[in-house]
């Protein structure tokens, strides 16, 4: 959020303008319809999951042999866009992910359409990540982001956020208006939240060191993605244990992280040599924060708007994912599947899964390391372990934040300063770190 909450004692008493009976019901009836959609379970023919996994297995159930059709279509658009748009040769990380995106059409068209070498119609190959993932993803994603239009909308992020501004510091050493990027990239986008990121440093209000914190640290895939992840290893019953585990989670490796190097060390200039922001933090926090939500929910478009324009950015979205994830994904799992790569870098995390005793240690370590390809890998090679280690796996997928099918590619094309074999440096941190705290969690909660 660019604009900074500066509270001011003289101001308190006056009535805040914004603070209408509309702009109030925009906040509770809007926000908690969000809220239920996401958070709340609902038990529908036996099954207990959140309304948004019911509604699309409704749709999943009702026209089951068009859907593969759907996944195509977009992945169709999604390898012609970056074409269409003039991006595609922009730099080589654009040139490379353009060409991955081809491929990904290519292998999808060999799916649906039934033609192509026998190692890709492994049921553990092509299809398992055709059915299990593109699909999920295809239909989810979309529909998740109308949803999300609510949850994000009207002035509920920007409620927590002020709130949360001054344990920002001391915590996660950025400044109080990163609480708002932090949660909205987690509950909404992490391209978003990249692009709300490299737009503030830009503007001089982050550091190089903060914006590498929150770009590595906070911009984790959205709500959304979890389920997917969820659904995949079966936590979908303990929907709220995973999710609220993974949030905590990955704020806390975050709080870590960012006192070891390479973040403990990045630069503290600022872009292009400005000078840093002022914060200035007096008078009523609450009254602060509820001021922010009713400005916000006053700002906001339409109901009807702000769902469509949701819909849009999340099917983009979608359109930019499911190509990689055919191809980059593909890559990954034959990598996993007919090499000793993951075997090998999955030692790195072996000590750290036998240490916390984990079920198939090994296994854990090899699923822990395929996140780096796409974060949806480890979810299919962990599917059938036992509960302890796919809750694990779960939240590690999720708080490892670093993977190259997408997230790089996005970091790369901002502003900030920070390189591939720092990122691997970190990702390799979040994941050790990860799996030493939730590895207990798990043995607790469930």
């Amino acid at each position: 959020m660019e604009k900074e909450t500066i509270l001011s004692q003289s101001h308190q008493p006056e009535r805040n303008p914004n603070a209408t009976f509309k702009n109030k019901v925009k906040f509770f009836l809007f926000s908690s319809i969000g809220l239920f959609m996401f958070f709340v379970p609902v038990t529908i023919d036996g099954k207990s999951s959140i309304l948004l996994d019911h509604v699309v297995t409704a749709i999943q159930a009702f026209i089951p042999s068009a859907v593969p059709y759907y996944a195509l279509f977009v992945i169709l658009l999604g390898a012609i866009y970056p074409f269409y748009t003039k991006t595609w040769n922009k730099n080589k990380v654009n040139i490379v992910f353009s060409i991955f995106k081809v491929i990904g059409l290519f292998t999808a068209f060999m799916i649906v359409f039934g033609f192509g070498p026998a190692w890709l119609f492994d049921p553990s190959m092509g299809p398992f990540l055709f059915d299990k993932l593109v699909v999920s993803v295809g239909l989810l994603v979309p529909i998740g982001s109308v949803f999300l239009a609510l949850l994000v909308g009207y002035g509920l992020l920007e409620f927590f956020g002020v709130i949360m501004q001054p344990i920002m510091k001391p915590i996660w050493k950025t400044p109080g208006k990163s609480a708002i990027d932090a949660v909205a990239s987690f509950v909404g986008s992490y391209s978003i939240g990249l692009l709300i990121t490299n737009r503030v440093f830009k503007e001089g209000k982050y550091s190089i060191k903060e914006a590498a914190i929150i770009a590595t640290g906070f911009s984790t895939v959205s709500a959304t993605f979890m389920i997917v992840v969820a659904k995949t290893l079966g936590l979908m019953e303990i929907w709220n244990t995973y999710f609220w585990t993974t949030f905590a989670v990955t704020f806390i490796v975050t709080a870590i992280t960012v006192r070891i190097w390479p973040l403990k060390s990045m630069s503290e200039e600022y872009y292009n040599g400005q000078e840093p922001p002022v914060e200035t933090f007096t008078g009523g926090r609450l009254q602060a924060a509820w001021k922010e939500a009713m400005d916000t929910a006053a700002q906001s478009p339409s109901l009807w708007k702000n769902m469509k324009d949701n819909l849009k950015d999340g099917f983009v979205m979608t359109m930019s994912i499911l190509p990689s994830i055919m191809s980059v994904g593909l890559l990954g799992l034959i990598l996993a599947e007919f090499t000793p790569v993951f075997d090998w870098l999955g030692y790195i995390f072996y000590p750290f899964t036998a240490l916390v005793q984990l079920p198939e240690p090994l296994l854990a370590a090899k699923a822990s390391a395929v996140g780096i390809a796409e974060m949806f890998l480890p979810a299919l090679l962990a599917a059938e372990a036992a509960l302890v280690t796919k809750f694990v796996i779960g939240v590690v997928s999720v708080s490892a934040i670093i993977f190259f099918s997408a997230l790089v590619p996005c970091i790369l094309s901002t502003e900030i300063p920070i390189t591939i074999p720092q990122l691997l440096v970190i990702w390799a941190e979040r994941t050790i770190l990860t799996i030493l705290i939730t590895a207990p969690l798990a043995y607790l909660l469930l």
